[in-house]
């Protein structure tokens, strides 16, 4: 007769993967405040748990630098293992519910002032009526804040503009779009359909201060077509560009679509700068230390989507 016998398993210290996972996250952040934004924590509770951690290895596991935390040479050796088995087990979590479920969870975009207001109202409308189990997050800021958030894993999905023709791996062409000269209404200038990059000579400008894609693509051409562009105000908030720009009879250049609903009332007017153009990519960007979800999946395939239907609106080239 066959004895049949259960493979033992004795689980102490390694039987809740949670606290592993934070571990992990502050090992490769090397900030506890770092690591409570990207855990959506906080760093007292992060602190105590890594306490706890190394009372039950009964050894130091980070070393506390004025900087933040670094691994103890017990840490570093134990995090190659840890990071094994959290993927491992993230593999099996998958697999089970790969075939079984609805995409679920939550989905963290940065976006910049000026594509959220188009896109993110249609995207939260189509992911309720379509992955009524995903859950969208929506961060606005400038560039560089959208960069910081996504290679700090802050965010799972970026919108970004990009100048050039450059494109990283992870990142996914949305649309190309042109940029207009905003003027104020009634003025002679944007109140026609095209406007050559001549005539920007001298205007008086409110633009996004430096380092900023567009005023280093702007500066490039001017210097190119012998064009001055001195703005008489720099400002970072598309809010504030577009009040300026009709209370105080200023310009400024902006893409269509961020000024949709001001030309359409007639608070502004817009000419297409040609001669050249001035064009900028929308991308989708990934975060990279971050595999792609169901959930970011479906989102991100819903506003390929979206970003198709508003190209044939004439907002921008799908």
């Amino acid at each position: 007769m066959t004895q049949h016998r259960a493979t033992s398993y004795q689980l102490d210290i390694t039987s809740d993967l949670q606290k592993w996972r934070s571990f992990v996250a502050i090992a490769e952040l090397g900030s506890l405040t770092r690591a409570a934004v990207f855990l959506n924590s906080n760093q007292s509770f992060l602190s105590r748990l890594i306490n706890a951690l190394e009372r039950e290895c009964s050894t130091r596991l980070f070393i506390r630098t004025g900087r933040g935390v670094e691994l103890s040479e017990v840490g570093a050796k134990l995090f190659v293992e840890v990071k094994d088995l959290l993927e491992r087990a993230q593999a099996l979590e998958h697999h089970i519910r790969a075939d079984h479920r609805e995409p679920s969870g939550t989905v963290i975009i940065g976006t910049l002032p000026s594509i959220g207001t188009m896109l993110m109202r249609k995207l939260f409308v189509e992911i309720k009526e379509k992955h009524p189990n995903v859950k969208i997050k929506i961060v606005e800021g400038s560039s560089g804040q959208v960069e910081e958030w996504l290679n700090d894993a802050r965010v799972d999905i970026a919108i970004l503009y990009r100048y050039g023709n450059l494109q990283p791996d992870h990142e996914e062409l949305l649309a190309t779009v042109d940029s207009y000269l905003i003027g104020y209404k009634g003025d002679k200038i944007t109140n026609k359909e095209f406007v050559k990059f001549k005539e920007l000579d001298g205007l008086p400008f409110i633009l996004p201060s430096s380092p900023n894609g567009l005023r280093t693509t702007l500066d490039n051409i001017a210097k190119q077509e012998h064009v001055s562009i001195a703005p008489v105000i720099e400002a970072d908030s598309l809010p504030l560009q577009k009040q300026l720009t009709e209370q105080e009879r200023l310009f400024t250049v902006l893409p269509i679509h961020a000024v949709w609903h001001e030309i359409q009332s007639g608070q502004l007017q817009a000419a297409k700068i040609v001669e050249p153009s001035v064009q900028r990519s929308v991308v989708m960007s990934f975060s990279k230390s971050k595999g792609p979800s169901r959930a970011m999946t479906a989102t991100a395939s819903t506003m390929v989507k979206i970003v198709s239907e508003m190209a044939k609106q004439g907002i921008w080239h799908s």
